[in-house]
This record gives structure tokens, C-alpha cells and sequence, in this order.
């Protein structure tokens, strides 16, 4: 019987065994043999299966969440998100509300806004139904653009609630 675990390089990372025609891999505590014969430590992301990878701090594994936004689920493995509108530690800039996305949150330019670049920033401004015909006054009545919307007034000698006069 010829020891394999006697020959350079060694076929074991930790410990050999000889056996009659063979050997076997052994892991030293706290490690795992892996198909390839390599020790790997037992407490591997792989182990956890955590879904977006984990950190070994002492010994212990801890699942991580990529983003801010996301936290730890009751599991312990999966990451869920965090609402950051329903928190209120959002404050989104003028003519914008909060929105929450997976991870994140972003701040979207209220009804009758569009976002433009202005002034080497992007900002919310107030979209003109009056001058784009993007209105429902009827012939005998004016349109007056105001933020975010717009309004009906009738037209001298005419009256009703402006839409239709």
C-alpha cells in the first residue's frame, strides 16, 4: 500500500488519513471538506445563503444588505425594503414628492410639472396648458396658466363655471 498522504505536494490542505489503496481529507474544528478535497471554513457566505452576500466578523456570520435603503429581513437572509417616504426623512426639493423604489426613493415632480435643466440644475417647472392647448375651456372662455394646473374664466357677457359658458 503506497501512504499518499506522505507525498509532496500533499493531497489534503488539513489532515490525511492512509487507508489500504487510498486516503481521506479531514478539516481541523471549525472548517468543512469541499467536493475538491480543500477545507473550507464552515461558516462560509456559501453556508448562509444569504441573497446578497454576508460578512464573517468573529467567527459569525452576518448577512448584508447592498443599499441604505434595505434592511435585514425577519429570516435573517433576505433583505427587505425600507419605505423612506413613510419615514418623513425624505425632504424632496419645491414642486416634488417622495416615491419609494426598491432600495431607494426618488423625488418626482408633482402633476402639471415637468422636470427641465434650468440654470445648471434640474428643476420642477410648470408646464403652460394655456399656451400648449392642453386644456378643457370651451370657446367662449379664457384660460389662465396657474402652478400646476390651470383655470376657466369666462368670457365678458358670457358666465357659468367657466369650462362651459
Amino acid at each position: 500500500d503506497l501512504n499518499e498522504c506522505g507525498l509532496k505536494p500533499r493531497p489534503c490542505k488539513h489532515r490525511c488519513m492512509n487507508t489500504y489503496g487510498s486516503y481521506k481529507c479531514y478539516c481541523l474544528n471549525g472548517y468543512m471538506l469541499m467536493p475538491d478535497g480543500t477545507c473550507s471554513n464552515a461558516l462560509s457566505c456559501l453556508m448562509a445563503n444569504c441573497q446578497y452576500g454576508c460578512d464573517v466578523l468573529k467567527g459569525e456570520v452576518r448577512c448584508r444588505c447592498p443599499s441604505p435603503g434595505l434592511q435585514l429581513g425577519p429570516d435573517g437572509r433576505t433583505c427587505v425594503d425600507v419605505d423612506e417616504c413613510a419615514t418623513g426623512r425624505v425632504l424632496c426639493p419645491r414642486f416634488r414628492h417622495c416615491v419609494n423604489t426598491f432600495g431607494s426613493y426618488i423625488c418626482r415632480c408633482h402633476k402639471g410639472f415637468d422636470l427641465m435643466y434650468i440654470g445648471g440644475k434640474y428643476q420642477c417647472h410648470d408646464i403652460d396648458e394655456c399656451s400648449l392647448g392642453h386644456h378643457q375651456c370651451g370657446s367662449f372662455s379664457h384660460c389662465y396658466n396657474i402652478p400646476g394646473s390651470y383655470k376657466c374664466k369666462c368670457k365678458e357677457g358670457y358666465r357659468d363655471n367657466g369650462t362651459n359658458c
